[in-house]
């Protein structure tokens, strides 16, 4: 609950946000831009060796990974703003339990309190990875 943090707080918390998130979309619109102007996958279908394709994929791989990264912040802000207009930013999604205005203000999109959230990185450690 915003019980837990003050309403000056969450104004701040919520100008953070509001602010970071469009630094994260111009960051996005960049990358995106910047992209159509290397041609990178063009790059990949016209060079001429093994070495040369596996630059080419390295260039694609980073360039994607780069604006994934930025389109998950992205949607985390969107739904931390979204938790404070409907009153439950600062609950734990998990335990229900207030999360402490600390742990907020260093990652105001948190989901989880501390407690909850090693839970989930010792039981989700590897999700989303693949394994050989």
């Amino acid at each position: 609950m915003t019980s837990e943090i003050t309403a000056a707080g969450l104004h701040e918390l919520r100008e953070d946000l509001e602010q970071r998130m469009e630094e994260v979309a111009e960051e996005i619109r960049r990358e995106l831009s910047q992209s159509d102007h290397e041609h990178y996958i063009d790059l990949a279908g016209q060079v001429g060796d093994l070495e040369d394709q596996a630059l080419a994929d390295l260039l694609v791989d980073e360039n994607l990974a780069d604006i994934h990264h930025h389109v998950q912040e992205y949607r985390a802000i969107d739904a931390a703003l979204l938790r404070m207009a409907d009153g439950t930013y600062g609950e734990c999604v998990d335990c229900g339990n207030p999360i402490a205005p600390d742990r907020l203000r260093v990652n105001p999109t948190s989901i989880r309190c501390v407690a909850c959230q090693a839970q989930h990185e010792r039981t989700h450690a590897h999700e989303g990875y693949h394994t050989l």
